[in-house]
């Protein structure tokens, strides 16, 4: 029942590795737009048939057209550009950073949908992205956050994955799944947005907490402490701010956060490996080259923790490696200090 039975149109807002990456998985079966702001980079890629900048080494397919024209990008999910009787897709492939201006862009435009790919929390206000879209674009819109376990280059290079849609519009889950789902990609719906946008921010975290102890050479043992106090730590958050239990146990919460701090792919557990060798934190971004959500996040969460009165004991202590000058070493001694409780609790 979920597959679809013919080719859409698809947009994709935000030519990233991860934009990049799902542009060439859909377009395998879906004529695709990718967008993206820069004209240089979007014409090399044009001109490469590739990402040289984000993603090289994955040929674009042939459903895939690249663009810098923002309006081009929107008329081929709304309108006529659309196609009658099609059932459009826009989707939202920015850094949490930049949804906000992104969905400026789209404000009082007629699209019909809006899919949004990033994790994390509104630096300066706390927010998640569903509640970012929902204050800049109101209620109108139907939306959805599209989430899990999964790295950039092995979904361009076809290989099997698991996601989750969430969104409050079942017809909105039916189509992301009708559409997203097949050629080696699985999806799921749910109803819940907070968990699912819960899990997929503070996994960030939490990979940079295990990436400083592989990092500082402390074990399998404390790695995998680390993860299962570190999903503890997600659930906490994530029912304070209204998520189900049960969501943190699937894809887009232990799911995620497993791939996260054990994947050599992971940008924020490269940060943590960088922060147990005594690199500066700007020394390390740089390097980077990439967003590393779990860094500007880790803040956000601190701060909204603390407001709600949630225990984050790993979070807090990355953030004050990443803040307040404490070293790796620091950070651990800083854990393992703690006074005993119960596991449960």
């Amino acid at each position: 029942m979920h597959e679809a039975k013919q080719a859409q149109n698809i947009t994709v807002l935000g030519a990233g590795a991860w934009g990049t990456a799902v542009a060439i998985a859909l377009a395998a079966r879906h004529d695709v737009r990718l967008w993206g702001r820069n004209p240089n980079q979007m014409k090399a890629s044009a001109d490469a048939g590739e990402n040289p900048a984000y993603l090289p080494g994955f040929p674009f397919p042939a459903g895939l057209q690249v663009t810098a024209d923002f309006e081009q990008a929107l008329a081929h999910v709304t309108g006529a550009g659309a196609g009658a009787g099609a059932t459009p897709l826009l989707i939202a492939a920015c850094p949490v950073a930049g949804l906000r201006p992104l969905l400026e862009q789209l404000k009082g435009r007629p699209i019909p949908n809006i899919v949004w790919l990033c994790k994390g929390f509104e630096y300066d206000t706390g927010l998640l992205p569903h509640q970012v879209v929902r204050a800049v674009l109101g209620d109108g819109v139907a939306g959805a956050a599209l989430s899990g376990p999964s790295f950039a280059q092995e979904v361009a290079r076809g290989l099997p994955c698991a996601l989750t849609v969430a969104s409050e519009t079942g017809e909105l889950r039916e189509r992301v799944v009708s559409l997203v789902h097949g050629n080696n990609i699985r999806v799921y719906a749910c109803n819940d947005m907070v968990g699912v946008e819960v899990g997929g921010a503070v996994k960030n975290i939490l990979a940079i907490a295990t990436g400083a102890a592989d990092g500082l050479g402390l074990g399998l043992n404390a790695r995998a402490a680390l993860i299962t106090r570190g999903l503890a730590e997600i659930t906490r958050l994530g029912l304070a701010l209204g998520g189900q239990a049960g969501t943190f146990m699937g894809l887009t919460g232990m799911g995620d956060l497993i791939l996260t701090c054990t994947g050599d792919l992971s940008r924020n557990r490269r940060v943590g490996l960088a922060l147990a060798q005594g690199k500066p934190l700007d020394t390390i971004v740089k390097e980077l080259g990439h967003v590393a959500e779990g860094v500007p996040c880790a803040k956000a969460v601190r701060d909204l923790s603390t407001r709600l009165g949630v225990d984050m004991p790993i979070t807090h202590a990355v953030a004050g490696v990443l803040f307040d000058g404490d070293s790796a070493p620091d950070m651990v001694a800083r854990l393992l200090a703690r006074d005993p409780r119960n596991e449960l609790a």
